[in-house]
């Protein structure tokens, strides 16, 4: 069962796009493993924020966990729901849900993140490693033809996911222009 999870995570830091494909890594303990990729991921993300600023580690994996459902739900509604292909419409979103989570898994590298000028750097590559790792299980796990559609998918939702990250926390320090009239 470990070995299996850990196959999970290096195929995924590899950007396997077979570990997409493949429903044997789409079985009853996949969307555990997920989640626990997910939680692991907001803790390597606390971790390496600590050599500069101290985090709650706890909360940092409470908010992986919403990040994964609202990733995995704004790319099945984009992807399956808004701009299907003709294969997309069956795509179950635990299928989704548990492919944003494996997505995830370079993340995981944040772990390395141990002085603060190490920090950004890290952060910054596995960013975008998790961004390439998401284009790549889109493409994947909706059967799409394209490269540009799967990252059209993965980037209307980083948009989208990035408005409302940017409102929610304007909202909160009374910084939003709206507040004002």
């Amino acid at each position: 069962m470990f070995g299996e999870f850990l196959n999970i995570i290096f195929r995924s830091i590899k950007l396997d796009k077979s570990l997409y494909s493949e429903n044997r890594n789409f079985g009853e303990a996949s969307i555990y493993f997920a989640g626990l990729i997910m939680i692991l991921d907001g803790i390597a993300g606390a971790v390496a924020a600590n050599t500069v600023i101290k985090t709650a580690i706890a909360m940092s994996g409470l908010t992986a966990i919403i990040t994964w459902f609202i990733w995995s739900l704004f790319i099945f509604v984009i992807g399956v729901k808004l701009f299907p292909d003709k294969q997309t419409t069956k795509v179950p979103f635990k299928k989704v849900l548990t492919a944003v989570g494996f997505a995830h898994a370079p993340g995981l590298l944040r772990f390395f993140a141990i002085t603060p000028d190490l920090m950004i750097p890290i952060i910054f590559l596995t960013q975008f490693w998790i961004f390439a790792a998401l284009i790549i299980s889109t493409k994947q796990i909706l059967n799409l033809k394209s490269n540009l559609k799967s990252f059209g998918i993965v980037f209307l939702s980083f948009l989208i996911i990035a408005f409302l990250s940017i409102s929610f926390v304007m909202s909160r320090m009374n910084a939003l222009p709206i507040n004002h009239i």
